[in-house]
């Protein structure tokens, strides 16, 4: 089958080969045919090294397909069935899902350890456990998660990834207040989605700040009352909140410089919400002073900061209602053999989103 492969960590173009093999079905493991799949800037991150990662390794994280076969014991889900790919599945008994923290969960972290592919050359990892730039993939039967049928695969995709994730931090982990200030720092389709969480908790200002221009101009048409380049952000600061700050700040960036900008412009009593993943050799630096004068709440939103599933039924829920926009999302569509337009895509800014058609 057909695969897009980082041959070595830090090179920055996929490779399609055509002589791949999802290994690893058996029992409790599901095949799925992939049908499309988003590109999420982790993807990037992990091919840069940012993201610890194994090689090689076929990226992506963020699909949705229909289920092929399901080995020994798998109840969930059958053959025929449409699933979104879960790439952090809930195992239930360890101490984080006791507690009902499933986005902390790490079994589905101790699946990217694992290669779930094969070619000629050797084994092939699948990026945090699954790897959906490819024609099939094997999962656990956690990854599997059945979506109605009314849910097409591009908008299933996003759901797995991205929607999630910035729609949670909205409204999950910050649990923002009606009539409340907001500032969204990056405005891809994480931030965009972030964005449309404020604004469903009625969210009075939401200023969305990113230094590409169609981004700004995307911002407004999903929620966002005004868009600024960050070199505006201080005028904008002062003219909404009269220069004490937002009431809370999103940096979905995943770097300290743009976390710590964040941090300054969240008023004191705020609450920064950082939802970027970055690098372990990142630090944002801040000092016992201004921690404890300021009172600011900094909360990391780990996929959204919230029971996943739940998220998922959520999210189809308020797509179906028109309360978000999904379709507006999906701002380039490219087959996996254009896979390297669509790095371009995410890397100069011109997409929110790019649907990989599998």
């Amino acid at each position: 089958m057909r695969a897009a492969v980082l041959q070595e960590i830090g090179q920055d173009k996929l490779e399609i080969f055509d002589d791949v093999e999802a290994t690893g079905f058996g029992p409790g493991r599901v095949r799925i045919r992939v049908r499309a799949t988003g590109l999420c800037h982790s993807d990037l991150s992990a091919m840069a090294g940012v993201l610890p990662q194994p090689a090689p390794f076929i990226p992506g994280h963020e699909g949705a397909g229909e289920v092929l076969e399901v080995g020994e014991g798998v109840t969930t889900v059958k053959a025929g069935d449409r699933v979104v790919v879960c790439w952090l599945p809930a195992c239930g008994a360890c101490p984080a899902c006791k507690r009902g923290q499933t986005e902390l969960c790490l079994a589905g972290f101790m699946n990217a350890g694992t290669p779930n592919f094969k070619r000629p050359g050797g084994d092939v990892f699948g990026f945090a456990g699954t790897g959906t730039f490819t024609e099939e993939v094997v999962v656990d039967a956690g990854c599997a998660v059945p979506i109605p049928d009314d849910v097409p695969f591009d908008i299933a995709a996003l759901i797995g990834c991205g929607v999630t994730t910035g729609l949670g931090a909205a409204l999950n982990t910050a649990d923002v207040e009606a009539g409340s200030s907001v500032a969204v720092i990056g405005c891809g389709g994480v931030g965009v989605s972030a964005i449309q969480g404020a604004r469903l908790r009625g969210a009075a200002e939401i200023v969305a700040v990113d230094p590409v221009l169609s981004r700004r101009e995307a911002a407004l048409r999903f929620g966002a009352t005004r868009a600024v380049s960050p070199d505006e952000l201080p005028d904008a600061k002062q003219s909404v909140t009269a220069g004490e700050g937002f009431d809370y700040v999103f940096e979905v960036v995943g770097r300290s410089a743009t976390a710590r900008t964040a941090y300054e412009n969240t008023r004191r009593g705020g609450t920064l919400v950082v939802v970027g993943a970055g690098a372990m050799d990142d630090f944002l630096q801040l000092n016992m002073f201004e921690l404890f004068f300021d009172e600011k709440r900094i909360l990391p939103s780990m996929y959204g900061g919230g029971d996943v599933l739940r998220s998922y039924e959520r999210t189809i829920a308020l797509w179906r209602a028109g309360r978000i926009d999904l379709e507006g999302l999906i701002t380039h569509r490219v087959p996996l053999g254009d896979i390297n337009e669509a790095l371009d895509q995410m890397r100069t800014g011109v997409s929110l989103r790019t649907c990989i058609e599998i």
